[in-house]
This record gives structure tokens, sequence and C-alpha cells, in this order.
């Protein structure tokens, strides 16, 4: 039986793994073994920051909201508080976008929320 030789395969497979960490610094960007880990590692922080985002962001609408209830002698849970009673059902990303782009809309909001 002849002996079967799988070097192209085998570089393919590393190429693979050197493209994927092309833009990382010195070795491991042209090492096949640094370079694996490189990537792997990019992979993992890209999958977790992917979920990271998410509470961020919601942490950025949160702080906005806060931010322009202060200017309206309200704190920010007793808004969401008022809101909840009367009945007025906007996520933070809206509220958030009222608070920067429609600052007279975001007042009577903050009316209707101390009136309850």
């Amino acid at each position: 039986m002849t002996r079967v030789k799988n070097s192209q395969i085998t570089r393919e497979k590393r190429k693979k793994w050197i493209k994927r960490s092309s833009g990382s610094f010195g070795k491991k960007s042209n090492a096949y073994k640094s370079a694996r880990s490189a990537a792997t590692k990019a992979l993992v922080y890209a999958y977790r920051d992917r979920k990271k985002k998410k509470s961020e962001t919601r942490s950025l609408w949160i702080t906005r909201i806060n931010i322009a209830c202060r200017n309206n002698n309200i704190s920010y849970s007793k808004f969401i508080n008022g809101l909840k009673k009367s009945n007025i059902f906007l996520d933070r990303k809206q509220l958030s976008e009222m608070a920067i782009h429609e600052p007279d809309i975001f007042k009577e909001l903050v009316k209707i929320a101390k009136s309850v």
C-alpha cells in the first residue's frame, strides 16, 4: 500500500488559522501555534462581548434617562415607577431617545409620572 501524504490539507488548515489572526502583532500573526491560540482567544472575547454589549447599552440608556430626570427634579426610580403606575409602557431605549431629541415630550412624561 502506498503512503498518503496529507501536506496540502494540513497546510490549508494551518493557513485558515493564520488568516484568522492576521491582525495580531508579531509572532501571533504568522506562527501557527501562536496564531491559533490568538485567534481562539479572539473568538472567545468576541462571543463574550456580544453578550456584554447588551447590558452596557441598557446601562447607557438608564444613565441618559437619569440625567434627564434629574434636570426635571425627579429621581429615575420615581419616574419609572410613575410611568408604570400610569400604564405607560415605553422601553428604556425609547425614553433615552426622547430625553435627548424631544425634551418637551419627555417633560410631559415627567409631569405624568409626578402626578401619580
